[in-house]
C-alpha cells in the first residue's frame, strides 16, 4: 500500500546566500560552506524564511516601527531548506515522489546536491520524483528559493503580471511590504509502485424534493490488471452506501450517487452542518488495499434569484439555500499573516469562530492573496460559514485587464483546474469568482480601477474560467469579477439609477449625516466590499509603536504614515473643533465612529432584504498591526466595536 511520509515531523534549517554564489563550490550540506550570508538556523516546515530569521534574531519584528524595512533585504537573497531523510524511509523497488502543496514562490529542488526539478508558481502543488538520486542512506533534501520579481503590489499593471505569486506581500493599503519566502504548506513523500490514486474529486449537492443528498465523484487510478475502486460513503451511523468498479471505469466516468439518506447542511443560523466522509479505495485483483483516500464532503442546494425591484437584466442576488433565502452577511478574508506560512490551525479557528459569533455566513476569499490552507475550508464546513472563492488576479492601480497573453493564460487556467479540483468538495464553497476589481473601458478593454465598469466574458481569460468551472463545478456560480454590472463604485448621481448590482466601497465614512443619507437612498443589489476605517487599539499601537511617538494621529507622524489612507484626524477636528488630545480619546472616537458608520450601511442594507441580497465588510481581521485600517477585527483576533455592533444586526432574521 502506498506510504505519506511527513517531511514536517524532521529537523529542517535554512541558510542565506547573495543570489547563485550557494552554487559554485562543492560541499552539498550547508552547513559545511564557507560562503553564506546567513549561517544555518532552525526553521519550521511548513514555515518562512522571515519567520525562521526573527526567531533567529537575524531580522527584528516586522510588526514594530518601520522595522519591516529592516527585512526588506531577505526578498533580495537565495535561501536553501535543509533536511536529512530517515533511511528507513526508503527500500528498493518503490517511486519516491516529493510532494509540496505550497512552495513561495520560485527555486528548485536538490537531493544529494543534484538538482531533482525547478518550480515558478506559489499557487499550486509541486510534485518531484525522487527516486534516481537516491542514495543507500543518508539522503539530504534541500529546497532552494530565488528571488521573487521585484514588483507585484497595489499599484501597478495587471496585465503585464505574470508571476504567480501573492500580490499583497508587495505592499497593500492594510499591510507592510513582507515578500514571503519559503515552504507555506505541507511537504510529504510517497512512496508507490506506481500502483495509487492520482486525484479525487467529488461535489454534493441536495435534491430538495425529498431532501437527499446527491454525489458525484470522479477521479483517476492506476492498479493494473483487476484493479478495482471501492467508493464508501460514511455518516455518524456507518456506511451510508458503498460500490465498487473498474479503475478503468472510475477514470472514464467516474460516479454519481443518487437519494443518498443524508442530513442537509446549511449554513451558519439556519440549521446543523452535518459532515460525510467519502473513503475511496485502490484494490488489486485480490482485493488487497493499494491506496487510499478521503474526502469530507455535505450536502446542500443554492439557488440565485433576481432582487426584488431590480432591473430585468440584472444578476440575481438573493442567495437561496435548501430551498430557503437569507441574506448573505460577512466579510472579505484576507491572509490572517504576511508571513502566512507560519500560520497555525489555531490561529484560523480563532477569527472563524469569531465570526460564525457575529451571525455571519459567508467569507470572500480576496483574489490579491491565495488558495488558503485546507483547515481553512475544514473549519468553514464545520461553522457554516460559506466561501466565495476568487482565482489570484486583482485590481492595480494604473491597469486592471487581466493578462489575455496566451501563455499567461495557459498557466492562470492550470491555476484554476488545480484550485477546483483541490477544493470543490468543501460543503461551504458556494461561488468561484475571476479575480477582484478586474474592470474594462468603454470599448471593452484596458482601464483603471473605478473605470467604465466591470470587466466581464467578453475578456477570452474570464471566459475560459468560466468554462473550466461549467466543465469541473457545474453545481457553482461562476463570477467573471467583483464587483459585477454596469458600475464599480457608483457615486451619488448614480444612486437609484439601476447600475449598481455588486459594488464595491465607500470605503470611508466621512461626514457621517451625508453617508446615513446615501444609503437610505441606496438601490445597490449587492455590496461585496463595504468598510469604514478606525484606529487599532490603544494596546496594539503602543505596543507596536517602538521608539515612534504615538502622537499625532496624522500624516505628519511616520508611525501612523505607514498605512496613511485611513488616517481620520481631519474628522476628528472638524467634529470636535480641535486636535484630539490623547490616544485614548482619539482611539475611542475612531472606533466607535466605525461602528455607528457600519451599523447605518447593515441596517440599510439588511432592511432593504430582498431588494438587497447582502453585503460582505472590507474587511475582516487585520494581518498587520495598522495603526488606522478598515478592519473590524484587530491584529491580534479580537473584535473591535464595529464587528460587536455588526454581530447585533446580523444576528436579526429577515422576513
Amino acid at each position: 500500500m502506498k506510504q505519506i511520509f511527513d517531511c514536517s515531523s524532521l529537523a529542517w534549517v535554512v541558510a542565506g546566500s547573495m543570489p547563485d554564489v550557494w552554487r559554485f563550490t562543492p560541499p552539498r550540506r550547508i552547513g559545511e560552506r564557507h560562503d553564506l550570508e546567513v549561517e544555518p538556523v532552525p526553521v519550521r516546515v511548513p514555515g518562512s524564511v522571515q519567520g525562521a530569521l526573527r526567531d533567529a534574531g537575524v531580522v527584528p519584528d516586522w510588526n514594530v516601527a518601520l522595522n519591516s524595512w529592516l527585512s526588506e533585504w531577505v526578498e533580495n537573497r537565495d535561501w536553501i531548506f535543509e533536511t536529512s531523510l530517515p533511511d528507513d524511509w526508503f527500500q528498493s523497488g518503490l517511486t519516491y515522489r516529493l510532494n509540496c502543496l505550497g512552495l513561495d514562490y520560485c527555486g528548485e529542488v536538490l537531493l544529494n546536491g543534484k538538482k531533482v526539478g525547478t518550480f515558478k508558481n506559489a499557487f499550486m502543488p509541486q510534485l518531484f520524483d525522487l527516486t534516481p538520486h537516491l542514495a543507500e542512506q543518508g539522503n539530504i533534501l534541500q529546497i532552494a528559493f530565488t528571488p521573487p520579481p521585484r514588483a507585484l503590489g497595489q499599484f501597478g499593471w495587471t496585465c503585464f503580471i505574470t508571476d504567480w505569486k501573492p500580490r499583497f506581500n508587495y505592499i497593500w493599503d492594510w499591510t507592510s511590504r513582507l515578500v514571503q519566502a519559503g515552504i507555506w504548506d505541507s511537504v510529504f513523500i510517497e512512496a508507490s509502485d506506481g500502483r495509487q490514486i492520482e486525484q479525487l474529486r467529488c461535489v454534493g449537492d441536495a435534491n430538495l424534493s425529498d431532501k437527499t443528498g446527491t454525489l458525484r465523484v470522479v477521479g483517476s487510478a492506476e492498479g493494473g490488471a483487476g484493479a478495482r475502486v471501492r467508493l464508501t460513503l460514511e455518516g455518524p451511523a456507518g456506511t451510508i452506501r458503498a460500490e465498487e468498479l473498474d479503475a478503468e471505469q472510475f477514470s472514464s466516468e467516474g460516479l454519481f450517487w443518487e437519494a443518498l439518506p443524508v442530513e442537509l447542511w446549511w449554513p451558519n443560523g439556519l440549521g446543523a452542518q452535518p459532515l460525510y466522509t467519502l473513503r475511496c479505495q485502490l484494490l488489486d485483483g485480490d482485493g488487497n488495499a493499494l491506496d487510499e483516500q478521503t474526502r469530507r464532503v455535505g450536502f446542500k442546494h443554492v439557488d440565485w434569484e433576481k432582487c426584488l425591484g431590480g432591473p430585468p437584466e440584472a444578476d440575481p442576488w438573493i442567495c437561496v439555500v435548501n430551498g430557503r433565502r437569507l441574506f448573505l452577511q460577512g466579510v472579505n478574508w484576507t491572509p490572517i499573516r504576511p508571513n502566512f506560512a507560519d500560520v497555525a490551525d489555531a490561529d484560523y479557528r480563532l477569527r472563524l469562530e469569531l465570526y460564525r459569533d457575529l451571525n455571519m455566513n459567508m467569507m470572500r476569499v480576496w483574489g490579491g492573496a491565495f488558495l488558503e490552507k485546507e483547515c481553512f475550508y475544514d473549519l468553514c464546513d464545520e461553522l457554516g460559514l460559506m466561501i466565495w472563492q476568487e482565482f489570484p488576479l486583482s485590481s492595480s492601480g494604473s491597469d486592471c485587464w487581466p493578462p489575455d497573453t496566451e501563455p499567461a493564460m495557459t498557466e492562470l487556467c492550470a491555476i484554476a483546474r488545480s484550485y477546483i479540483w483541490r477544493r470543490q468538495h468543501h460543503a461551504a464553497l458556494t461561488l468561484w469568482c475571476g479575480g477582484n476589481e478586474l474592470s474594462t473601458d468603454e470599448e471593452g478593454g484596458h482601464s483603471v480601477f473605478g473605470g467604465v465598469r466591470p470587466a466581464d466574458l467578453r475578456h477570452p481569460l474570464l471566459a475560459r474560467f468560466k468554462e473550466i468551472a461549467d466543465e469541473m463545478d457545474p453545481t457553482r456560480r461562476y463570477l467573471a469579477t467583483s464587483p459585477t454590472g454596469p458600475t464599480s463604485c457608483p457615486d451619488e448621481k448614480q444612486v437609484g439609477t439601476g447600475v449598481s448590482w455588486d459594488v464595491h466601497g465607500p470605503w470611508r465614512a466621512g461626514e457621517l449625516d451625508k453617508w446615513e443619507d446615501f444609503f437610505r437612498r441606496d438601490d445597490s443589489l449587492f455590496r461585496s466590499e463595504i468598510g469604514a476605517c478606525s484606529a487599532s487599539s490603544v494596546e496594539i499601537i503602543r505596543r507596536t509603536k517602538g521608539m515612534l511617538p504615538e502622537m499625532p494621529p496624522s500624516a505628519s507622524n511616520p508611525l501612523w504614515r505607514r498605512q496613511a489612507w485611513w488616517i481620520e484626524d481631519e474628522d476628528f477636528k472638524r467634529e470636535n473643533g480641535r486636535e484630539p488630545q490623547t490616544l485614548e480619546e482619539y482611539v475611542a472616537w475612531s472606533q466607535q465612529r466605525q461602528a455607528k458608520a457600519l451599523s447605518i450601511v447593515a441596517e440599510c442594507c439588511k432592511g432593504r432584504f430582498p431588494r438587497c441580497g447582502g453585503m460582505l465588510v472590507w474587511m475582516g481581521h487585520d494581518s498587520f498591526p495598522c495603526t488606522a485600517n478598515t478592519s473590524i477585527v484587530d491584529f491580534d483576533g479580537k473584535p473591535k466595536p464595529a464587528a460587536l455592533a455588526l454581530g447585533e444586526i446580523f444576528r436579526r432574521p429577515v422576513e
